[in-house]
């Protein structure tokens, strides 16, 4: 496509709008998931069932897996023959964009792992660089190219109508963007998904190897409204820098002017990975590295909304069943679906980082 999205009059939804349906990718990769990535095709695997009660679900799956994956996943997953060099489907997967003549397209921005070479997660990520236009040439629909900007789908959360939230942490980092000034990087945003307002904030939680990720941070429920993590625990870890977030979300006003409701989310306890789960990874020079005693990110706003449900993240946690309880009050309207996912933590994410949708073209 020749023209931006933003001239063309496309923009991007907010995840709560309706899907046509919701990609994945397939775990095989021994270095970020541990005893040959079989724990983690199980959380997976539950994750696209539990998707698929509710809307179309693709799954792509390296040619070595695919029967496996085929005869492990319901008929009515779809399984696709994909080359990739991990998983994560929000960051590595196409932006899907919708305009009011109810059209599709998808943006293909720059991917370089989380940091290319100077603190990525492994090396080489040649085959995730082709996923988007993959994924978008399967579903025949046209790519904007924008590949001059490194960014990832977990880096971003938009409400639909203009606003987009994000951290510096992330899109300023110098190993994503170093030749970039923040009024750059916002005036692409506006041409690639028809953003009005960016949403600084300073970072996102402690020890998120993305780089700050905003969807560790928060999720929009709808216009206006977000849920984010929390902790009321001032010497937890992530006390100082959620209680930051909240106070720069409170100042803040999105696009059409509205100051944001926010829902405080406490977080599990946060997991810990185990020294037999540490002596079952591979260990190269490339990837990052993962020890025995290492804490990583767990938090309930990292799941993902797909038509008529919340496939909510649970750690068998006391505190899953408050977290159950307040997305229902949330989304009165949608099922409420906890899905164990604490093996997509060790890897480095949650739920939201292993989906994408595909949205619902609608004429306005």
């Amino acid at each position: 496509m020749n023209h931006s999205p933003r001239e063309d009059g496309y923009r991007m939804p907010g995840e709560f709008e309706p899907h046509d349906g919701t990609w994945l990718l397939w775990p095989i990769r021994p270095d970020t998931w541990h005893s040959g990535a079989k724990p983690a095709q199980r959380v997976f695997t539950n994750v696209a069932e539990a998707i698929s009660k509710f809307e179309p679900v693709t799954v792509c799956v390296p040619g070595e897996q695919y029967e496996h994956a085929r005869a492990t996943l319901s008929p009515n997953i779809r399984v696709i023959e994909m080359s990739s060099n991990d998983a994560w489907m929000r960051d590595i997967g196409p932006t899907f964009l919708t305009n009011d003549a109810g059209q599709l397209s998808g943006v293909d921005f720059h991917f370089n792992a989380w940091g290319g070479l100077k603190g990525g997660l492994y090396f080489p990520w040649d085959q995730d660089m082709l996923v988007r236009q993959k994924v978008l040439e399967i579903e025949g629909v046209p790519r904007y190219e924008a590949t001059d900007l490194t960014l990832e789908g977990g880096a971003i959360a938009v409400d639909g109508e203009g606003t987009l939230i994000t951290t510096k942490e992330c899109l300023l980092n110098p190993n994503r963007n170093p030749d970039w000034a923040q009024v750059q990087v916002e005036e692409r945003l506006k041409e690639t998904l028809n953003i009005k307002k960016v949403i600084w904030l300073d970072q996102g939680m402690v020890g998120d190897e993305t780089d700050g990720h905003i969807d560790e941070v928060l999720c929009y429920i709808r216009p206006g409204e977000v849920a984010m993590s929390w902790t009321d625990d001032q010497n937890h870890p992530q006390y100082s820098v959620l209680k930051k977030c909240k106070e720069q979300l409170q100042q803040a006003t999105d696009a059409a002017g509205r100051a944001l409701t926010i829902h405080e989310v406490s977080i599990p306890e946060q997991p810990v990975l185990q020294p037999e789960e540490s002596q079952q990874l591979d260990q190269t020079e490339d990837s990052y590295e993962r020890k025995a005693g290492e804490t990583f990110v767990a938090t309930y706003v990292n799941g993902y909304l797909c038509n008529g449900a919340v496939i909510l993240p649970a750690f068998d946690d006391p505190q899953d069943q408050v977290a159950v309880k307040q997305f229902q009050r949330l989304f009165p309207d949608r099922e409420i679906v906890p899905v164990c996912s604490r093996e997509l933590s060790l890897g480095g994410g949650n739920i939201h980082c292993i989906t994408q949708q595909q949205p619902k073209p609608y004429s306005g």
